[in-house]
């Protein structure tokens, strides 16, 4: 059987949940009543290579903020499920238009609602501060919380894996 490290070279594509993954879960409430996330700059960096590169991405969640899919439109990504209540729908919605086999795709949850659809990937992945069910059904649990760098590590893993990691002296 494969490690993790071998298993990143067969990455097609990568899906991401947002909160405790993107963000770090709290949210900032404004006096208008407006919810106000923050993300990780580096994060972003590794999201718009990816796919500059050519892997498909997809962010799927239950949340429903306007902030979120302009951002991430910004970044690139195109396939933007909010809000979803079925996530293993969304995600199979996504590897259907990709013509993906989810065993090449990576998934990224950190929550009960990610419980389903972490197990429909290939590589299921979370963050340092995941839930302890989520943490279980992981292969690989990142050194870095949701909303601090977890997204860059498993995007730059699996580059660095396929040798597209641009690194520059």
């Amino acid at each position: 059987m494969l490690n993790f490290k071998e298993r990143l070279s067969f990455i097609k594509a990568f899906v991401f949940d947002v909160d405790g993954v993107f963000t770090n879960g709290q949210l900032i409430l404004m006096p208008t009543g407006e919810q106000v996330r923050t993300m990780n700059i580096r994060d972003g960096y590794a999201v718009q290579l990816a796919i500059k590169l050519g892997y498909p991405m997809a962010i799927i969640s239950g949340g429903d903020d306007n902030a979120v899919r302009i951002r991430l439109s910004k970044l690139g990504v195109n396939d933007i499920y909010l809000p979803v209540t079925d996530k293993c729908a969304a995600f199979t919605t996504f590897t259907t238009k990709y013509n993906l086999n989810p065993d090449n795709v990576l998934f990224m949850g950190d929550d009960m609602p990610d419980y389903e659809v972490i197990q429909l990937a290939g590589i299921r992945t979370c963050p340092a501060d995941a839930d302890a069910e989520i943490k279980n059904l992981s292969h690989y649990v990142s050194s870095f919380a949701g909303g601090a760098g977890c997204v860059r590590d498993v995007i730059e893993q699996t580059l660095r894996a396929q040798g597209k990691w641009p690194v520059k002296p």
